[in-house]
């Protein structure tokens, strides 16, 4: 059954600044961001590597080191500001938010098997239920994941999973606490486009069916364009354009947005031998 969703924000970040104390001195990673989010909503922050958007993500969950990192604006998670008070996010994580990590290989401890993980995710996030009650959710999350055999799995140790698997039980990890906004940080750069699509689906599904909104960052402007309500591009710790994912992809206004559009692969015309005619000629070779 689809859920239905309502208009109230689950995120509102305004005038985000974020200033980060490095050995060059004082760098200004995030320059006066804004944006929000609603319930069933997927927002993207896109950008190359070092524009700022995965800083501006772990700012707002309060994840960056507090003698590194100055934070300026607000950050509301339902009314409340996590900038004013940055002790009120611990409240917050895993219950009304919570994260989708990068690299389910480095974000999985690998002497703690899937069971063992995913069933301290369940404590943490519903005390008082007995060991049976946590075993039962923690297969119920997985399947939810459309893992097989959810049940074996359990006593598994992550590298006895795959790449895609992994990524499926950071993903039930962190809805183990039923949250209403999730934040995925590149979710599938480390996969292989087939294993990619099957997780954005997977997102996407569980965005119909419970109404989580979505906050991901990416740098592939093709997982954007499948995924996003809206989208932000940025660069240089701003974002250079805002709008809907329609307008973005098809009518850019903004330089960057263009070359980020142009670089993505596109397949050049082929004859019926197979071969592209503009390809190059090999040595000894006629046409």
């Amino acid at each position: 059954m689809t859920a239905e969703f309502d208009d109230r924000p689950l995120l509102e970040v305004e005038d985000l600044q974020i200033e980060l104390m490095t050995e060059a001195g004082v760098v200004r990673a995030v320059d006066g961001v804004s944006f929000l989010i609603r319930q069933g909503e997927t927002v993207t922050i896109i950008g190359e590597s070092g524009s700022g958007k995965s800083t501006t993500a772990m700012g707002i969950l309060r994840l960056l080191p507090p003698e590194l990192a100055v934070l300026s604006g607000t950050a509301r998670f339902q009314g409340v500001d996590v900038i004013a008070d940055p002790r009120a996010v611990r409240d917050l994580r895993g219950r009304t938010v919570s994260l989708i990590p990068q690299d389910p290989m480095t974000a999985l401890s690998p002497v703690h098997t899937i069971g063992q993980q995913l069933r301290e995710a369940v404590r943490l996030r519903h005390r008082g239920l007995s060991r049976t009650e946590t075993v039962s959710r923690s297969v119920e999350l997985l399947a939810r994941m459309h893992i097989p055999d959810p049940a074996s799995q359990l006593g598994k140790y992550p590298h006895q999973l795959s790449g895609g698997m992994l990524q499926r039980v950071l993903i039930a990890i962190a809805l183990a606490g039923s949250p209403v906004l999730l934040v995925a940080d590149e979710p599938t750069s480390a996969l292989d486009v087939t294993v990619q699509a099957g997780i954005l689906g997977l997102l996407l599904e569980v965005q119909e069916n419970t109404g989580i909104g979505i906050l991901m960052i990416t740098h592939d402007i093709g997982v954007a364009r499948l995924v996003s309500d809206r989208i932000h591009v940025m660069k240089d710790g701003r974002f250079v354009e805002s709008g809907e994912a329609e307008q973005i992809v098809n009518a850019p206004r903004d330089p960057y947005t263009r070359k980020l559009l142009a670089a993505v692969p596109r397949l050049g015309p082929w004859d019926e031998d197979g071969e592209s005619p503009d390809a190059p000629i090999a040595l000894g070779e006629s046409r």
